[in-house]
């Protein structure tokens, strides 16, 4: 009976010892973060930070054991780092394509895809410029090079040649124009260039008076302001109509309740790519968005979240 005693605490003792030896060594992969612990790394396209920075100071003040490290990046390289699983988890403004999946799968990963909001594509001028309504069709003539001269879309403007400025040239944004604004089509202005970031292309319209700056909607919200409706006061944004001839009454802002409503006509999805298989903490938190404080904190910014029944409510204001 004693032996048979002195076996079994011995087996306790020796299960105890190898449970925590396993708990001590980091897995085989090097990762140690669970669904709301651990530090890790993930990418988003530029054009995204701000919102994408705002979701991830939510979710760590909720879970303190949790570190996000944000890294900026164009949408090209984000792809690359995904396919090259050097990251799990990149933010941008498409899904996976079906080639990319299929590559992703001959690694034994198991690739996802979802969408978590939508913001606008926004034009934003120098805040002196008076011309801040503009039509689709004028964007398509700027960009194609129709016409390069502001007085060619605006008689009489003295501000010369249309100065048009991107974030990068490998961004999101770059492409969303190409793909949905010019159909594929190149862009053919021969005054466009691009920056690096969104903050440069702000400053950069801020002190050119013959500027367009072409931007995500989730740079341009006033923090200060709680109920999103105005811009920061750097620059002037754009009113766009699908109208032959733009006016103010006609022309609408990136707002959130006209991206709902298709008001404002260059809404972008927002995409979560995630690689995890083991579901921890860049799965965690690409689901958390998904949730519905996630979501409000979307709108909150701004912006449209995908999920959630919003409803608009139009109020007659009488002078």
């Amino acid at each position: 009976m004693r032996k048979a005693f002195l076996l079994t605490l011995l087996g306790f003792i020796m299960a105890v010892f190898a449970s925590t030896s396993c708990e001590n060594n980091p897995p085989a992969n090097g990762r140690t973060d669970t669904e709301t612990s651990g530090e890790v790394t993930i990418a988003t396209d530029e054009s995204l930070h701000p919102i994408i920075q705002e979701l991830i100071d939510d979710f760590e003040f909720k879970y303190p054991k949790a570190k996000i490290n944000l890294l900026d990046t164009t949408e090209n390289r984000g792809f690359e780092l995904i396919r090259d699983m050097k990251t799990c988890l990149f933010f941008t403004t498409r899904p996976l394509k079906d080639s990319e999946v299929a590559y992703l799968k001959t690694k034994n990963q198991l690739p996802e895809s979802f969408p978590i909001g939508y913001d606008a594509l926004s034009f934003i001028i120098n805040p002196n410029n008076p011309d801040s309504c503009i039509t689709v069709n004028d964007i398509k003539r700027i960009l194609n090079g129709d016409i390069t001269k502001w007085s060619e879309a605006y008689p009489g403007s003295k501000l010369g040649n249309f100065d048009v400025v991107f974030d990068n040239k490998e961004s999101a944004t770059l492409h969303y124009v190409v793909d949905s604004i010019l159909d594929g089509k190149p862009i053919n202005n021969p005054n466009v260039t691009a920056a690096k970031t969104s903050a440069e292309v702000i400053e950069y319209v801020h002190n050119t008076p013959n500027a367009i700056g072409v931007i995500g909607s989730n740079w341009l919200n006033d923090k200060n302001d709680t109920t999103n409706l105005t811009f920061i006061n750097k620059i002037r944004v754009m009113s766009v109509t699908t109208r032959e001839t733009a006016t103010p009454q006609n022309s609408w802002k990136p707002y959130a309740g006209y991206l709902l409503d298709g008001r404002y006509p260059f809404a972008r999805t927002l995409y979560a790519i995630v690689v995890d298989p083991p579901r921890k903490l860049p799965y965690s938190f690409a689901n958390y968005i998904t949730k519905p404080v996630g979501q409000k904190i979307i709108l909150r910014s701004g912006l449209l979240p995908y999920r959630g029944d919003i409803v608009i409510n139009y109020v007659n204001v009488k002078k």
